[in-house]
């Protein structure tokens, strides 16, 4: 025989009890007998656990029932089978419903064992259909209420079953039958002849237990997925079937809340060593999962990750724990006693703290019978009130491989970790095949999404960049995107996913990822109206690991937001140097939430456009170099201006030359006030410590003071050629010395400061030539030789080249 177990999505409609008709027509051939268990039609246990609910508190139910009875009606009407019994039959089933709703809404009383009958109708109502769907189509078939065949104790809701006396039943039942027996599934009967359910997702139970007690070769469950996924598909958009998978696997998986097949399931199949098969009746071909005691090889330590969404995490603490025996006995015997379900259990080799995992309906009541238990130790402050930490969830890692590969527990706190995953708890079990960590809820998602790439795809490293800013610097880092891109997959394994674009006006939101060929700022046209803080929830919403914002822009408003961004553990690229010199408090918070959340903060671009100068300062420090003096040219602008001005040419025709050039700013102004400089060394100085603001900084301006009110720039050229002979004469007393003009950024001592300086043949800088940026780091390692950083310092390609390096960094993290 064969046993075959149909969920409720399988059969949810007159379409789909069609498409199980022709999967027992498959099997019918490869067998004469079918045991074929059903569930209720999808939604109608919840509808009739509604109505139950409702009723008890005297609201109208009739909503539930008359959806329940449509459903079924319209079911019988598109299958066609035009069998008045069978209708008559379901409206005196529906009639008998109401009446009890009516009994429990007048009574106010809603028992378990009430509630057990109400449930159990679901089931009977698509047995009844599925059978004479199938007889419709000449097959013989019969419906069986399991209540025949499966005993169990009084416990309603969750009955045990009295396994001895069932597969007596269920062996008497079947040995000698052939065609389909359509059984209800989650239903049951105990000695006493009450009606009693066994759970939900009992159904699957309901199967194991026949085909076992049949001694059957293979136990198959029919869903709507190809088979049990390395990870929640719903969540996961990258998890995957897994072909095969040992019960113990199994077991963990559905235990920490992968719905596919019901925990309790598999013990009688693993008992009696019968696969069961995973198998989706809306892809009747795929290839499915087998659950059995084979172990397969594989290189990965895991086979799947899984999670419950919300438990509440209780915790026992104090004095009085340690070195008490019978402590643990005492509080786990009380939890038992008042039915309170225990997930998870860690406990301190301290003794000072017990913590356990409860359902958060659980956990008040957990939280009285505890502290009635240990009211004494309580009064006399041995033993602290139970804590209750509410709104957390469990991810778990689980596979038979985790007991021979070592670092498993540390690639998975290492990874969640890395994308500002607090763990409240951890939990591991002497089989060593799962490790449970206690999170909080709102990064239930993303911890998922982070596991599974670590595990599942380890050579594969993703990033999700939201692009702010399309001007010079956004356009170029675009056009490097999509040319680099397949590059960087194909032999780097670095994927950068563009999921969203934004500028002043417009922001396009796109979770799944923008593909590189499309990806121009074209897109935006298709916008909505660009919203920092929507943009900033929609990452968070999105939950994706390696998630970050790229600042294209040198936006006073945008990073304002960084703060905003690193709490919700988004990391930040940019080039914009306005956060990282603001004022000191700000800066330092920003550094401060960063660390605390697990973001990146990368700005490398904001000083040296895409030269390495961050990195290279930062490297010398961490090294243990002491930094004593910094010195630099910092503006590309005003390096080509210097360089470029050796008398030929008026200053202002130079500064004019480099305008057209788009060396400058639009107003040029902006560059030579010397302010931007200022930032960048400001930047430089706090990586060595500093506690300097802006205002700190000695700062040399290089705008004629009669031209820095003039309200065009036309004007300001004007009034520049009146300073053209000041500009001459500085150059003149330079070159008489053999000097040269370079305005320079530096910081010794604590004290930074901005000049025009001449500098000789022997000086690092007398040789700079066009655009170029150079950086000389003195310390205690380059005393007498200075290390020098020295390349171009301005123009988008660079830039734009560096902040892509940036993000090509974090998706090698």
């Amino acid at each position: 025989m064969q046993i075959i177990k149909f969920g409720g999505s399988s059969v949810r409609d007159a379409n789909r009890m069609l498409a199980v008709k022709d999967i027992i027509q498959t099997k019918l051939i490869q067998d004469p007998l079918c045991l074929v268990v059903v569930s209720a039609m999808s939604g109608t246990t919840d509808l009739l656990k509604m109505s139950a609910e409702f009723a008890v508190e005297k609201k109208d139910f009739s909503q539930f029932i008359n959806q329940i009875k449509k459903n079924h009606l319209e079911c019988i009407a598109n299958l066609e089978l035009n069998n008045p019994e069978l209708i008559y039959k379901l409206n005196q089933q529906i009639k008998s419903l109401e009446e009890k709703l009516d009994s429990i809404s007048l009574l106010q009383d809603l028992t378990p064992k009430t509630m057990d009958q109400i449930l159990s109708l679901g089931e009977i109502f698509s047995s009844e259909i599925l059978a004479n769907a199938l007889q419709k189509f000449s097959i013989k078939a019969e419906a069986i209420n399991a209540r025949s065949i499966i005993k169990t104790d009084n416990n309603y809701s969750c009955g045990a079953v009295d396994f001895q006396l069932s597969n007596k039943l269920i062996v008497e039942s079947f040995q000698k039958e052939v065609g389909v027996k359509v059984i209800t599934g989650f239903i049951a009967e105990s000695a006493e002849g009450n009606l009693i359910t066994l759970g939900r997702g009992g159904s699957d139970y309901t199967a194991s237990i026949i085909g076992a007690a049949l001694d059957a070769k293979v136990i198959e469950i029919w869903t709507d997925v190809d088979g049990m996924y390395t990870a929640n598909p719903a969540k996961v958009n990258k998890a995957f079937p897994q072909v095969q998978l040992t019960f113990a696997e199994a077991m963990e998986l559905s235990h920490f809340g992968a719905k596919v097949i019901y925990p309790p399931s598999i013990q009688p199949a693993m008992i009696k060593n019968i696969p069961i098969l995973i198998k989706n009746s809306f892809n009747p071909n795929s290839i499915g999962t087998e659950i059995s005691n084979i172990k397969k090889e594989s290189r990965q330590a895991i086979c799947g990750i899984s999670s419950i969404e919300q438990i509440a995490l209780l915790r026992l603490e104090g004095s009085g724990l340690v070195g008490v025996s019978g402590t643990a006995s005492r509080l786990f015997a009380t939890l038992a006693t008042s039915k309170i379900n225990v997930i998870l259990i860690t406990q301190a080799s301290s003794e000072h703290t017990i913590c356990f995992a409860v359902q958060p309906d659980q956990a008040f009541r957990a939280k009285e019978t505890v502290d009635q238990e240990f009211a004494l130790e309580i009064k006399s402050n041995l033993i602290n009130p139970l804590v209750i930490d509410r709104n957390l969830s469990i991810i778990s890692i689980v596979g038979e491989n985790m007991r021979t590969v070592p670092g498993t527990a540390g690639k998975m706190f290492n990874a969640l970790g890395n994308n500002g995953i607090n763990i409240n708890a951890i939990a591991q079990g002497s089989s060593e095949i799962n490790i449970s960590a206690v999170i909080s809820q709102l990064d239930e998602d993303k911890a998922l999404k982070v596991l599974h790439e670590e595990f599942f795809f380890p050579d594969h490293k993703t990033v999700n960049a939201f692009l702010i800013g399309t001007g010079l610097i956004g356009e170029e880092l675009i056009k490097q995107i999509k040319s680099h891109s397949e590059e960087l997959a194909t032999n780097h394994a670095h994927q950068i996913r563009v999921i969203g674009l934004a500028n002043s006006r417009k922001m396009i939101l796109q979770e799944t990822g923008i593909n590189p060929a499309e990806l121009s700022l074209d897109l935006l046209n298709k916008g909505n109206d660009s919203n920092l803080e929507e943009i900033r929830k929609f990452i968070a919403d999105s939950n994706l690991p390696n998630s970050l914002i790229v600042d294209c822009t040198a936006s006073d408003e945008i990073a304002g937001h960084y703060q905003s961004f690193l709490e919700s553990k988004i990391s930040v690229v940019t080039p914009n140097k306005k956060a990282q010199s603001a004022d000191f408090p700000k800066y330092q918070e920003l550094q401060r939430t960063a660390a605390k959340r697990g973001a990146n903060f990368l700005y490398e671009t904001s000083v040296g456009a895409g030269l390495p100068v961050i990195s290279t300062l930062k490297d010398l420090i961490k090294s243990g170099d002491r930094i004593t003096k910094i010195e630099a040219v910092l503006s590309g602008t005003l390096s080509f201006i210097f360089n470029s001005f050796d008398g030929q040419k008026s200053f202002s025709d130079v500064v004019l030359d480099a305008q057209r050039a788009g060396f400058t700013e639009p107003d040029p102004r902006d560059d030579l006030n010397g302010i931007d400089v200022a930032r960048k060394i400001l930047i430089l100085a706090r990586e060595c410590g500093a506690t300097l603001n802006l205002a700190n900084i000695e700062v040399e301006n290089l705008v004629p003071e009669d031209c820095r009110t003039t309200s065009s720039v036309t004007e300001f050229f004007k009034l520049l050629k009146d300073s053209d002979n000041y500009f001459l004469e500085k150059l003149s007393t330079a070159q008489k010395k053999n000097c040269k003009l370079c305005y320079i950024a530096s910081f010794s001592d604590g004290q930074a400061k901005v000049e025009l300086k001449e500098v000789d043949a022997n000086h690092p800088f007398y040789n700079l030539s066009g655009s170029d940026n150079i950086i000389s780091f003195s310390s205690d390692r380059y005393k007498v030789r200075p290390l020098v950083v020295k390349g171009p310092g301005a123009g988008a390609a660079v830039t734009a080249a560096g902040v892509f390096a940036d993000i090509i960094r974090l998706a090698g993290h």
